[in-house]
């Protein structure tokens, strides 16, 4: 019983890595980054639930396994839906519904709008002023925030596998930022701002995103030019079987290639994530959010925010998903 629970527990896992998004380091760092952005009226609130916010940040990518309806609201195939759909499309479910129907966003995916769903769900949240609701829908927007700043999330040839670059989707989001974050600029200089049309700013990060897709496939073929298959891809075995997947030394000259481009998305998602729980917040009324700040915290709160103005969070080890890939490997 106890091999089969076992069982049950891999494939859960790797299903997790192979069809996640960002993958844990980075949701978990847009979450981080996105609560020093915050004004100092909600900051405490904030910083005293930061191990909650980073390490839910890829729940919505767990609920994927039980949920048949979740998977839709992590993307966007914009070519299903016709020439220039990014700039033609409404910024409205209601409207999208009534041109493109409802079954349809449902199987070509719908992030923009969900987006703004959850957007209003936190507004509630912070009216009611019910602390695990506000929890709950600012955690998990800001993860559907850091989809949509992920390019490959906006196509239809999602993984590559159009174009016979079939793994370029975790190569992308997750290889990539794992081997080469502690090079990234992790200070964003943004402080969060009220979005008076949040529907227009979430598809302008859709619409940006989607411009770089070409990018990502043209830079893997022009550094494919240099690997044979056998250094270009590692075979592993996994559950008994053979998977095939990007060597790291290809992923370090893809990454040299793209050069600041997934660094820049990962800015910009946390930038957004902050102007959107900012926003909810504002329309909400501006509660107070009734957070009683020790000395101690005070002083901590100093730390981390010294941290991440210059750019030390993974120096000083405060980067809490580098903390907790070290505790879960």
């Amino acid at each position: 019983m106890r091999k089969v629970k076992m069982l049950l527990i891999c494939c859960t896992f790797f299903s997790i890595i192979i069809f996640s998004s960002w993958g844990y380091l980075v949701h978990r760092t847009v979450n981080q980054l996105a609560i020093y952005q915050l004004p100092k009226s909600m900051e405490p609130f904030f910083f005293q639930h930061m191990d909650y916010l980073v390490r839910n940040s890829i729940r919505p990518d767990e609920r994927r396994n039980t949920d048949p309806m979740e998977a839709s609201r992590h993307f966007i195939d914009l070519e299903a839906y016709g020439d220039s759909a990014a700039w033609k499309m409404p910024y409205r479910w209601d409207e999208a519904v009534a041109i493109y129907s409802k079954d349809s966003l449902l199987k070509y995916g719908y992030a923009p709008y969900w987006i703004q769903t959850m957007k209003e769900k936190l507004t509630a949240a912070f009216k009611s002023g019910n602390t695990d609701s506000i929890l709950f829908y600012a955690t998990d927007l800001g993860h559907y925030i850091g989809d949509a700043h992920v390019p490959l999330h906006t196509s239809i040839n999602y993984d590559g596998q159009l174009t016979n670059q079939k793994g370029l989707h975790s190569l992308w989001e997750s290889t990539i930022p794992e081997l080469e974050i502690t090079h990234y600029n992790l200070n964003a200089h943004h402080r969060a701002r009220y979005l008076p049309h949040p529907e227009i700013a979430i598809w302008t990060a859709v619409r940006h995103a989607h411009q770089l897709v070409q990018g990502v496939f043209n830079e893997e073929l022009e550094a494919t030019k240099y690997f044979p298959d056998s250094v270009k891809y590692r075979i592993q075995m996994r559950n008994g079987r053979e998977v095939k997947s990007y060597s790291t030394a290809f992923a370090r000259a893809y990454a040299q290639r793209l050069g600041k481009t997934i660094n820049q998305q990962l800015l910009n998602a946390a930038a957004l994530c902050a102007d959107f729980w900012y926003t909810a917040w504002v329309d909400a009324g501006k509660p107070d959010l009734k957070t009683t700040v020790t000395r101690q915290e005070k002083e901590a709160y100093k730390l981390w925010n010294r941290a991440y103005r210059q750019n030390n969070l993974i120096k000083k080890n405060l980067l809490l998903s580098r903390q907790t890939k070290t505790t879960e490997d």
